[in-house]
């Protein structure tokens, strides 16, 4: 036998898992291979964030919301499995439009297009919605912006956490906004004005009733603080987008406008993008880190996988595997003002 192999465990083949837990077989996924070997690990460096004093920030990109993982993040928020979400203005948006009572409707992607169009119907891959119920949550979202303060600007995590508030009022349930408002999670949307939520704001603009602004640049120097101040800070991405790049930024901003800061020290994607595109969606992590992103002796995994398969075995696993450690786990608190303040229980 070679003396290099002798310096490795070999594989385990998968068995069935007795107990039937999610937790179990992702456990002894560790030991198989490819991108189940990797889902496996990325369970492995989760659990590692929780059990350390981590501020987990997470990126969320893509139709989420639509594709049914909204109650997934509403439990990650309501137990604390991370502690700031960026998200696009679609993920937030599908999520109210499914808390006041709405549904997205299981469809097909052979569908005729041009027949959807004059159902006002509107298809995300094999799913569908009723554009007529968008246009009327457009007018809620704008009449709402029209009764904020219009002599100054909001962050998108102010203005989200306010109408995480309204939308409580009138919602059937809680989803991802509303959880985050009563949690006190940060939300942030760096491409609001690339949404519904855009649009709402944009047509209540345009007929005159709000002169509404976001902050972005706030939204910028709120992250980095939050990078800068926190013990040790965790990185998770499903899919990648501006969600990705905006969390990843906020140790090289931090270390612009600070002291040196290390990089984030955990860091998992669950990405089906690929780096020879050279986009920020599919880099990998070992790219990131030349420009400071993560730290160099991070603990990374890149799992090339569709989100709506990696999200259910990771929070599924996690809830029943990590209930103890949740309910202690060291952990940033957030008072949510118009400027934001974290302080670090423990």
């Amino acid at each position: 036998m070679s003396d290099f192999l002798k310096k490795h465990a070999p594989t385990n083949p998968l068995a069935i898992d007795q107990d039937g837990s999610v937790s179990g077989l992702l456990e002894k996924m560790r030991s198989i291979s490819f991108q189940g070997r990797n889902l496996g690990n990325a369970y492995d460096v989760w659990k590692s964030m929780l059990e350390d004093k981590t501020t987990i920030m997470m990126g969320m990109a893509g139709a989420m919301s639509a594709g049914g993982m909204r109650r997934l993040v509403t439990y990650m928020i309501q137990h604390r499995m991370i502690d700031v979400l960026c998200s696009t203005g679609a993920n937030f948006f599908h999520d109210i439009y499914e808390s006041i009572g709405h549904f997205h409707y299981i469809g097909s992607p052979h569908a005729d297009d041009t027949h959807l169009v004059d159902e006002m119907v509107d298809r995300v891959y094999d799913t569908y919605a009723d554009e007529r119920e968008f246009r009327l949550l457009d007018d809620y979202i704008g009449d709402f912006t029209g009764r904020l303060d219009q002599s100054r600007g909001y962050t998108t995590r102010e203005f989200l956490y306010l109408l995480g508030q309204e939308v409580s009022k009138i919602a059937k349930e809680d989803g991802i906004v509303t959880s985050a408002y009563k949690h006190n999670v940060p939300l942030y949307c760096p491409a609001v004005a690339d949404s519904s939520i855009g649009i709402g704001v944009a047509e209540s603009r345009y007929r005159g009733k709000n002169k509404f602004l976001f902050d972005v640049a706030q939204d910028v120097v709120e992250t980095a603080r939050i990078a800068a101040e926190s013990p040790v800070t965790g990185v998770i991405y499903f899919g990648g987008g501006t969600p990705k790049n905006f969390i990843q930024q906020t140790q090289v901003t931090a270390l612009i406008m600070s002291e040196a800061v290390p990089g984030h020290k955990y860091a998992i994607q669950v990405c089906v993008d690929m780096p020879q595109w050279g986009g920020l969606s599919g880099c990998t992590f070992e790219e990131a880190q030349s420009w400071g992103k993560i730290a160099k002796d991070a603990r990374m995994v890149m799992v090339h996988c569709d989100a709506t398969i990696g999200m259910p075995m990771l929070v599924t696993g996690l809830a029943h595997q990590c209930k103890e450690t949740l309910q202690k786990r060291r952990r940033p608190s957030f008072k949510m003002d118009q400027d934001l303040k974290m302080s670090f229980a423990n």
